[in-house]
C-alpha cells in the first residue's frame, strides 16, 4: 500500500490575509506602548532639563493618555488596507510603498486634526510622531518575515495542471506575470499525445492522466488544479480521486483562477455557470441588506454634505473654463434592468457625443476638460451621485451602473454581462478600484470578471475594505 502523501502547508487568500492583519496589529499594539513609553520618557526628560532632580521629576511626572491613542493600533491597519492582498504583500517594493504611504497619510491627517482641534494639548505630538514611526519600523520588520515565508521554497505549493488546453494556458499565463509566485507551477498532464512533451506557456506537459500517480510520488506534488472544459473521462476522474485520498488539494481551475486574479474567469465557464452556481452563492442574509443600505444612508448623509462644501467651488471652476452646463445626466440601468438618471459634475467638453454615438470614456480622453480631469482624479466629479445612493437607486458599493445602449451591446458580446444587474450598482466597487476605465472588449471582459467576483463574494467587510481603498485613491489623486 502506498504511503499517504503529506502535502505542503497551504493557506488560502483569506487566511494569509488574517495572517497580514494580526502581525500587523501585533506590531502597531508595540508601537503604541512604545510610543507611550517614548513620551513618558521625553517628558521626564523636559523636567530634568528644566533644573529639576531626576528624583523629584519621577515621582511628579503625569500624562494623560487619550482615550483615543489607544485606537491608534485600529486606525494603522486602516492605513495599511492597501496592503492586504497577498500577491501585494508578498511583492517588496509594493510593501516598501505601502508602508511608506500609510505614515505621511497619517501624519496629514494628524496635522488636519491638530490645525482645527480647539485644545492642542489633547493632541500629544511626539507620542504620534514616535508611533508613526516605530509602528512602520516593525511592520516592516514583520513583512520582511512573511515575504520570507510566503517565498520559503519549503512552505511553497507544487501545483499540477491537469488539461494544457485553453484553461491550463490561461491559468499558466496569468502565474507567470505574478510575482513573487503564489506557489511553484511543476508542469501540465493532458492525455493528447500531441501536447505531451512540449512546451506550453513555457511550462512542460509531463504525460497522460494514466502516469498522474507516479508523476505526483516524483515531484512531490502537493496541489493538483483541474482544467479541463467539458466532460471527464471515467478513468481520469477516478485518477483524480485516487490523488485526493493521498492526500492531495483538487482545485477546479475557476477557483484557482479566482484565488490568483480575484477575478471570475468569464471565458472558462459553461453555459449554465450562472444557475449551477452564481444565483446560489449571490444570495445574501437580511442582515447583510440591512447593514448594507445602513452604510449607504450614513454613506450618501456624509458625501451630500462634502457635495454641498465642494459645489461652488466646483461650480465656478467649470464656468471659468468651459461655461454652462455645470452638471450633465445620463439614463444608466439599475439593479434588474431599472432605468434611472444619474447626476454628476460635467467633466467633458459641451457636446461630447454630438454625431449622437454612445462612446465609452477612455483613459487621457481628449473629451475631458482640465478642470474635468483634475475633478476625476479627485473622483469629485462624483459626489452629485451621492443623491441617487440617499434615494436607494445606487449603493456606496456595486458595479458600475452603465448605460442601456452598452449595456445591449456587451451582453450579445461578453459571456454573463447582464449578470451585473443582479444587484445595485455602485458609487466605486470592485472593479473601480482594481482597474479603471475601459477602452475595449477586452478590458470590458477583464472588468466584468471583477465585478462578478464582488458579487459573488460580497460581505460587508469587502464593502468597508473598498471604500477605505476608494478614499485612498482620492487622497492619492489616481483616480480616473
Amino acid at each position: 500500500m502506498a504511503d499517504i502523501y503529506r502535502p505542503s502547508l497551504r493557506l488560502r487568500p483569506s487566511e494569509q490575509r488574517s495572517i497580514l492583519m494580526v502581525g500587523d496589529l501585533i506590531a502597531s499594539a508595540s508601537a503604541m506602548g512604545g510610543a507611550i513609553y517614548f513620551w513618558y520618557q521625553y517628558s521626564l526628560y523636559k523636567l530634568i532639563e528644566s533644573g529639576m532632580t531626576p528624583g523629584r521629576a519621577e515621582r511628579l511626572i503625569t500624562i494623560e493618555v487619550p482615550f483615543w491613542f489607544y485606537l491608534l493600533p485600529l486606525v494603522w491597519l486602516l492605513l495599511m488596507v492597501e496592503s492586504y492582498d497577498p500577491h501585494s504583500a508578498a511583492n517588496w517594493k509594493k510593501t516598501l510603498r505601502g508602508i511608506a504611504v500609510a505614515p505621511i497619510v497619517g501624519l496629514l491627517a494628524y496635522s488636519l486634526l491638530f490645525t482645527i482641534n480647539l485644545d492642542p494639548n489633547s493632541l500629544p505630538r511626539i507620542a504620534v510622531g514616535a508611533f508613526l514611526v516605530i509602528a512602520s519600523i516593525l511592520t516592516l520588520g514583520w513583512r520582511a518575515i512573511y515575504i520570507r515565508l510566503y517565498t520559503s521554497s519549503g512552505l511553497m505549493r507544487r501545483v499540477l495542471i491537469i488539461g494544457a488546453g485553453k484553461a491550463g494556458h490561461s491559468l499558466a499565463g496569468i502565474y507567470s506575470k505574478l510575482n513573487p509566485p503564489p506557489f511553484n507551477l511543476m508542469g501540465y498532464i493532458d492525455d493528447d499525445p500531441h501536447k505531451q512533451g512540449k512546451l506550453i506557456q513555457g511550462f512542460r506537459v509531463f504525460g497522460s492522466s494514466e502516469k498522474l500517480l507516479d508523476i505526483i510520488d516524483d515531484m512531490n506534488i502537493s496541489d493538483i488544479v483541474v482544467a479541463i472544459n467539458g466532460e471527464i473521462k471515467g478513468e481520469t476522474f477516478q485518477t483524480i480521486l485516487d490523488a485526493q485520498e493521498r492526500g492531495l488539494e483538487v482545485t477546479r481551475m475557476p477557483i484557482m483562477y479566482e484565488e490568483l486574479t480575484q477575478r471570475v474567469p468569464v471565458e472558462h465557464l459553461e453555459s449554465d455557470w450562472v444557475i449551477r452556481s452564481f444565483v446560489d452563492q449571490v444570495r445574501v442574509s437580511g442582515m447583510y441588506e440591512l447593514a448594507k443600505r445602513l452604510m449607504d444612508v450614513l454613506g450618501a448623509v456624509f458625501g451630500c454634505l462634502i457635495f454641498a462644501f465642494v459645489f461652488p467651488f466646483v461650480s465656478l471652476a467649470i464656468l471659468l473654463e468651459s461655461g454652462f452646463p455645470i452638471f450633465y445626466s445620463q439614463t444608466r440601468l439599475g439593479k434588474g434592468g431599472k432605468v434611472f438618471r444619474i447626476l454628476k459634475f460635467r467633466t467633458m467638453k459641451q457636446d461630447a457625443e454630438e454625431d449622437g454615438v454612445v462612446k465609452m470614456a477612455e483613459e487621457n480622453d481628449p473629451r475631458v476638460t482640465r478642470v474635468g480631469n483634475f475633478l476625476r482624479r479627485t473622483r469629485l466629479d462624483e459626489t452629485p451621485q451621492f443623491l441617487s445612493v440617499l434615494r436607494g437607486e445606487i449603493s456606496m458599493v456595486g458595479p458600475r451602473a452603465e448605460r442601456p445602449e452598452l449595456v445591449a451591446d456587451f451582453q450579445k458580446r461578453i459571456p454573463f454581462y447582464r449578470a451585473r444587474l443582479l444587484v445595485k450598482p455602485g458609487l466605486t466597487g470592485w472593479a473601480q478600484i482594481n482597474y479603471g476605465y475601459v477602452a475595449n472588449v477586452r478590458e470590458t471582459i477583464v472588468k466584468l470578471e471583477y465585478d462578478l467576483y464582488y458579487i459573488k463574494h460580497r460581505t460587508i467587510s469587502l464593502d468597508f475594505i473598498i471604500i477605505l481603498r476608494t478614499i485612498g485613491t482620492v487622497l492619492r489623486r489616481t483616480g480616473r
